[in-house]
């Protein structure tokens, strides 16, 4: 069984989605441990305590400064002894220390085709708008690994999304979420609880 930390900032519709996959039986062999949050107001707690998931919230606001609060947001993902770590719209950089204790272990959603639109400054509606001020006709979501930089990491499963004439970043932002996000975050847990992922000089190799 694998043991699954995610770690969310807010509404988690992401983490909705894992905890419906897994209920219908669509993820394999998977066990929600812990929900991670950085946001106390965040609804993604509710969804938690609702699916009957642990959750802790580690707040910035409680620390001195940027290391005391990175030390307890590992020590709350080492307490939970995950498998996996999936990040489903964690509005922080993961710290390097963590990156290396779980190389290859921590997973990330991103709203775009990578490398389109993504590193520093684009999260949230920030994708959107840049992909509709680009004129794009076709946008997605991207599931890759984590590692030390900002959504460069090796890319496990893309799926591409339309864009139609007349969209809004917020009605683009669901699109992606419903067509792609939704269903491509379960599938790689899914995948890499079964063994069907691997990663070998930087690179995703998927067998179905």
């Amino acid at each position: 069984m694998l043991r699954v930390v995610v770690c969310v900032s807010g509404g988690g519709t992401n983490l909705q989605a894992i905890i419906d996959g897994i209920a219908q039986g669509a993820v394999c062999q998977t066990e929600l441990v812990r929900v991670v949050c950085n946001n106390p107001g965040a609804y993604a707690l509710v969804r938690a305590k609702e699916a009957g998931i642990e959750s802790v919230c580690v707040s910035p606001k409680d620390y001195e400064d940027r290391a005391g609060f990175e030390e307890a947001l590992i020590r709350s993902v080492e307490e939970a002894e995950p498998d996996l770590i999936v990040l489903a719209g964690f509005m922080v950089k993961v710290p390097e220390k963590m990156v290396k204790q779980y190389e290859n272990r921590i997973i990330n959603v991103h709203p775009s085709l990578i490398p389109a639109f993504c590193g520093t400054g684009y999260y949230g509606l920030r994708v959107h708008e840049a992909a509709l001020a680009r004129g794009v006709k076709i946008t997605g979501a991207t599931v890759h690994f984590v590692n030390e930089g900002m959504d460069t990491g090796p890319i496990i499963k893309q799926k591409a999304v339309k864009v139609h004439e007349g969209d809004t970043p917020e009605i683009l932002q669901k699109r992606v979420m419903e067509e792609a996000e939704w269903v491509l975050l379960p599938w790689c847990i899914s995948l890499i609880a079964t063994g069907h992922v691997k990663v070998e000089n930087g690179r995703v190799t998927v067998q179905e």
